[in-house]
């Protein structure tokens, strides 16, 4: 038996997605004993924080017919996408090596990608009246992050 997400339930993952990017931020963070990787991390966990308050705003947005109804999709491919990313648990979760700035970098890198992929199946669930043109911008931002997140890495290796 299918069953479609609504709007309302992805923008919920969503939120959960970058609560635990801003978690793993700030738990990196307390891991460090650099200053200036320390405030890094912070602020990329800041960034986070306002992604999840966006997901927030535009989950207010909607309806209460828009939280109860499904996206159309008659293959089903959208919601068993979504399922899949969520079920595999792979958002900011795994167990991270947290003892050296190289492997947080790589991890917090792993998971911005994972997250881009999130958000580009979340386009394919949500109505462009609801906000999908939105997520385009989140994707960007998400893209910057790795690009920073690359810089700094790459910063190490030289």
């Amino acid at each position: 038996m299918g069953y479609d997400f609504t709007a309302d339930e992805v923008f919920a993952m969503a939120e959960q997605l970058e609560r635990n990017g801003a978690k793993f931020y700030r738990s990196a963070a307390e891991k460090t004993d650099n200053s200036a990787n320390k405030d890094f991390l912070l602020e990329l966990a800041a960034m986070e924080d306002e992604h999840e308050k966006t997901f927030k705003a535009m989950r207010g947005e909607l309806t209460t017919q828009e939280k109860e109804s499904t996206v159309f999709d008659p293959q089903g491919e959208a919601a068993a996408y979504l399922r899949a990313l969520a079920d595999t648990r792979v958002f900011f979760e795994k167990e991270i090596d947290l003892s050296s700035m190289q492997e947080i970098l790589k991890a917090a890198i792993e998971a911005e990608k994972d997250s881009i992929v999130f958000y580009l199946g979340m386009k394919e669930a949500v109505p462009e009246n609801l906000g999908k043109g939105r997520l385009d911008s989140i994707i960007k931002e998400e893209m910057g992050h790795i690009s920073l997140l690359s810089k700094k890495l790459v910063a190490y290796r030289d």
